[in-house]
C-alpha cells in the first residue's frame, strides 16, 4: 500500500506528463502550420516564376518582333512599336491577354545607352535608332495560400531590350541575280540592272544574263530563288563554286519576282510559300513605299519587306562569255520598283538602298571580312 507521499509524488508526475503531452501537441500543431505555410509559399513563388516566365517569353517575343522593323527611317519607328503591341496581344495570360501599352515602347542609338526615348523622340532620329525596349503592363497573379503575407495578389512585369546585330558578313536567302560593279560607289535611289538582256548595252558577256545558277540550272531553281530566296548563305569576297546561268529564262524570272507583287500565273508558286509584300503598288521608289506614301494591299495575306531583296554585286570582268564561276564581291539591298512585264526583252531593274535594314537570315563570322553595315538582323540582347 502506497503512502501518502508517494501518492503525491505519482501525482506530480502525472501532471507534468499531461502538460508535457499538451506542449507536445500545441508544437506539433504550429509546426504543421508552419510546414503548410512554408509548402503554400513555395508554392506560391514557384506559380510566380512560371508566370514571370511566360511574361518575359512575351516580352521577348514582342521586342523583337519590333527590332525587325527597324529601317533607319520614322515609318519603321512607328512599325516596331504596332508590331509590338500586335505581339503582346497574341499572347494568352491566365484567362486574359498580355498588354503593352504604347508609351511602355522606348528606343534608343546604343545599348548602353541607360537613356531610352519615346516613340516621338525616336522618330525624330530614327537613322539612328538601333535598339526597342518593351516592358509589359502589370499583370496581377493571385495568391492562394500565402495571402496573410503577401496579400492577396502581386504585379508582375517583364522588360525586354532587342535590336539590330553587329554589320553582317554572311548573308543568306539572297535572290540568284547580280548587279555588276563598274568600279563606282552604288548611289542610294539610282536604278540598277540584275538582268541585261544579252548584246544589250548592260551586257557583261556573250550568253550571259546575269543570272545565277545557284541552286539548280533549270528555270525552276530561277523561279524559286526569286520568289523565296536561296538556301544557301556565303560571305563578301570570297569565292565560291557559282555557276552563271546563260540564257534570258524569261518566264521563271517573271513568274518567280512577281510572287512579290501577289501575281501567281504558274502552278510552280503559290501565295503560301511565297507570299506577296504587304504593299504591291506597282511603280512606287523605296521612299514612297518605306513611308507608305503611296500604297496598294495584296488580295492574299501579305508579309512586310518582300520587296526589299539582297542581290550580290559582281566584279564585271569576273563573267565569261557562256557558263563560269563566279565570286561574291559584296552583297546590296535593293529595292523592286517593278513587277515583271511579258516578253523576253528589256532590262530588269532595281532600286539600290542605303538605309540599314534589319533581314531575317545571316550572321557574322568574326573570322570573315569586313560585314556590310547597311545589313543586320533582330537580336535579343538583354531582359
Amino acid at each position: 500500500m502506497k503512502t501518502k507521499s508517494q501518492n503525491k509524488i505519482v501525482h506530480r508526475r502525472t501532471l507534468r506528463q499531461r502538460t508535457e503531452r499538451g506542449s507536445i501537441l500545441v508544437i506539433t500543431t504550429l509546426g504543421m502550420l508552419c510546414a503548410l505555410l512554408a509548402v503554400g509559399l513555395c508554392i506560391d513563388i514557384s506559380h510566380f516564376y512560371m508566370v514571370k516566365t511566360e511574361l518575359q517569353h512575351a516580352a521577348d517575343a514582342a521586342a523583337l518582333s519590333g527590332a525587325a522593323t527597324l529601317n533607319s527611317s520614322a515609318s519603321g519607328i512607328r512599325k516596331a512599336v504596332e508590331r509590338a503591341v500586335i505581339t503582346m496581344n497574341k499572347v494568352e495570360f491566365g484567362k486574359a491577354n498580355a498588354t503593352v501599352s504604347t508609351a511602355n515602347i522606348s528606343f534608343a542609338v546604343n545599348l548602353e545607352d541607360s537613356t531610352y526615348i519615346s516613340q516621338a523622340s525616336a522618330e525624330a532620329n530614327a537613322s539612328s535608332i538601333r535598339f526597342v525596349r518593351v516592358t509589359t503592363n502589370p499583370a496581377p497573379v493571385k495568391i492562394y495560400f500565402a495571402s496573410t503575407i503577401l496579400g492577396t495578389s502581386v504585379d508582375i512585369t517583364a522588360t525586354a531590350t532587342a535590336g539590330q546585330s553587329v554589320p553582317l558578313n554572311v548573308l543568306c536567302g539572297f535572290i540568284p541575280v547580280s548587279v555588276i560593279d563598274y568600279g563606282q560607289p552604288m548611289v542610294p535611289g539610282q536604278l540598277y540592272t540584275f538582268r541585261a538582256p544579252s548584246g544589250g548595252k548592260n551586257s557583261v558577256s556573250p550568253g550571259n544574263y546575269q543570272i545565277l545558277a545557284i541552286s539548280g540550272s533549270g528555270g525552276k531553281d530561277v523561279r524559286t530563288g526569286l520568289a523565296a530566296g536561296v538556301n544557301m548563305c556565303a560571305q563578301q569576297g570570297q569565292w565560291y563554286e557559282v555557276d552563271t546561268k546563260p540564257g534570258q529564262t524569261a518566264g521563271p524570272v517573271r513568274q518567280g519576282i512577281n510572287t512579290r507583287f501577289d501575281e501567281y500565273g504558274s502552278g510552280h508558286v503559290n501565295p503560301t510559300d511565297h507570299p506577296p509584300d504587304t504593299n504591291i503598288k506597282d511603280g512606287i521608289t523605296y521612299a514612297q513605299y518605306r513611308d507608305g506614301t503611296s500604297t496598294q494591299a495584296p488580295v492574299h495575306p501579305g508579309v512586310d519587306g518582300r520587296r526589299i531583296v539582297i542581290i550580290p554585286i559582281i566584279n564585271q570582268d569576273e563573267f565569261d562569255q557562256g557558263r563560269g564561276e563566279v565570286r561574291f564581291n559584296r552583297f546590296g539591298l535593293f529595292f523592286l520598283r517593278n513587277k515583271v512585264g511579258n516578253g523576253n526583252g528589256g532590262d530588269l531593274q532595281a532600286e539600290y538602298i542605303s538605309d540599314r535594314i534589319t533581314v531575317s537570315q545571316g550572321d557574322y563570322d568574326p573570322n570573315g571580312g569586313e560585314g556590310n553595315a547597311l545589313i543586320a538582323v533582330p537580336v535579343l540582347y538583354n531582359q
